[in-house]
């Protein structure tokens, strides 16, 4: 048989121990042979007897090296911190530590033999089950949780970490499973899980929170606009009071005018007109030659009475706007206009406007009406111009003077509340979807612009007619 080298060196040093423990010991005053065979056998037993006495101190030493280190490994495996169960394929209990003992709330010795599915909880012994059967499966590692019952009653979640194992004779298989309590840790994911919910809760009260206090403040402003413009509404109101009281007004003097117009000229040119008949009446019974010459005076106030009564009707409504339209109504209008020495009126249209309607076209005639009025009575202006231009979409009225400028910020202050000209203009264009400016600067004149547009009656091209005065 062929010996190991460790084993062959091992020997050797014990002989050589041997021997030298031998010429150590002193002679015992054994019987000396005279033989030098039996001198060398006697040697040869004295060192095996010594190699056996070595060898046997070698192996108490060992020996209390062993049971120190199973003790040692013992005490590390009854009391670690981890479960440890030895199962067959059947889940038959082969060995377990103190601490798996004591997790089941069993004694070791009533362990023995008997099934862990035993001492799962019957919702976990499948997901077990299953577990176990890959154990066996193969050589890898698996991990499973489930949950235990501890004495039979109490439930505690554990986590099972196993791998397969062979006895040294490979007749068996078996597995060691570690066991840990995982309750502490699944409590904590609970806990985590509740602060996790009540903080998302939380957030989400936070964030109610604040749409609330946004819609609060939106209430807030929108209160706020409610009554600002509850505010403008009342002054708006209380501006259009104004404002109707002063177009009563305004009307109350226009009808006092036209009434003193025809009671200080019509009346008057009627009695003069039935004085000239009593005269011509007589004349004609005395003399009837003179009739030619007493009927010329009459002649000239039937003539000034129908002067008043046309320029009466043309300024409350001219027919010419209705029959001609509104370029020769303006053409009219301005020749008839007073004139002062040294102040000049140009004209000049874009025949086009008279393919707007009624409405329109009226609306641009009281605005150079009015404009012209304003400018003889404020303006001290020696040249006007009124001027209707094609626009974009429409047309543009411009009458512009270079007499005195005014504020025109105080139009829009009340401060000017008992003049509604420039007021009465502004509205009659925006009625018809139009655009009103006034532009007033000083040594340069002011300028008023209205822009109409055509609406649905679009041209194309029109020509410009221009007529200086």
């Amino acid at each position: 048989m062929k010996t190991h080298p460790n084993i062959r060196a091992s020997a050797d040093e014990l002989r050589r121990r041997a021997k030298h423990r031998l010429r150590e010991q002193p002679a015992n005053g054994a019987r000396i042979e005279t033989k030098a065979d039996t001198q060398r056998l006697i040697q040869e037993l004295q060192i095996h007897q010594i190699e056996l006495e070595l060898q046997n101190e070698e192996l108490k030493q060992a020996k209390a090296e062993v049971d120190a280190g199973l003790e040692k490994y013992t005490d590390l495996y009854d009391f670690a911190p981890v479960g440890y169960f030895s199962l067959d394929e059947q889940g038959l209990i082969l060995d377990m530590n103190f601490t798996g003992a004591s997790l089941l709330g069993v004694g070791r010795s009533r362990l023995t033999t008997r099934r862990f599915q035993l001492f799962v909880a019957p919702p976990s012994r499948p997901a077990f089950n299953a577990f176990l059967g890959k154990i066996f499966a193969g050589h890898e590692k698996q991990v499973c949780e489930a949950s235990l019952l501890k004495a039979g009653r109490a439930v505690f979640w554990a986590d099972l970490q196993a791998m397969s194992a062979v006895t040294i004779s490979g007749a068996r298989k078996w597995c060691r499973v570690a066991v840990i309590d995982v309750a502490a840790r699944k409590k904590a994911e609970e806990a985590e899980r509740r602060i996790e919910l009540l903080a998302a809760t939380n957030l989400r009260l936070e964030t109610d929170n604040v749409r609330r206090r946004a819609g609060e403040t939106a209430l807030k402003k929108s209160e706020q606009r409610a009554h600002q413009l509850l505010e403008q509404s009342q002054q708006m109101q209380e501006k259009l009071r104004q404002l109707s009281r002063q177009i009563l007004m305004v009307q109350e003097r226009q009808r006092k005018e036209i009434s003193r117009e025809l009671h200080d000229k019509i009346s008057q040119l009627l009695v003069g007109i039935n004085v000239h008949l009593g005269i011509f009446t007589k004349a004609a019974a005395i003399n009837p030659q003179g009739i030619q010459r007493a009927i010329a005076p009459l002649r000239r106030l039937v003539e000034e009475s129908l002067q008043t009564v046309h320029r009466f009707a043309r300024e409350l409504r001219p027919a010419m706007l209705d029959d001609l339209g509104l370029i020769p109504a303006l053409r009219a209008y301005i020749d008839d206009f007073p004139k002062l020495k040294g102040r000049r009126i140009q004209f000049a249209a874009f025949v086009g406007v008279e393919a707007m309607d009624n409405d329109k076209r009226t609306m641009l005639y009281r605005i150079v009406q009015e404009a012209l009025v304003n400018v003889a009575k404020h303006a001290q202006a020696s040249v006007v111009k009124v001027l209707i231009l094609k626009a974009k979409g429409g047309v543009c009225l411009e009458i512009a003077d270079n007499g005195k400028a005014f504020d025109v910020s105080r139009l829009v202050s009340g401060q000017w509340g008992q003049r509604l000209g420039l007021i009465g203009m502004r509205e009659r264009v925006e009625m018809v979807g139009g655009q009103f400016s006034v532009v007033s600067t000083p040594g340069t004149g002011t300028t008023i612009r209205a822009e109409v547009p055509f609406g649905t009656n679009t041209i194309s091209l029109g020509a410009l007619q221009r007529h200086k005065m």
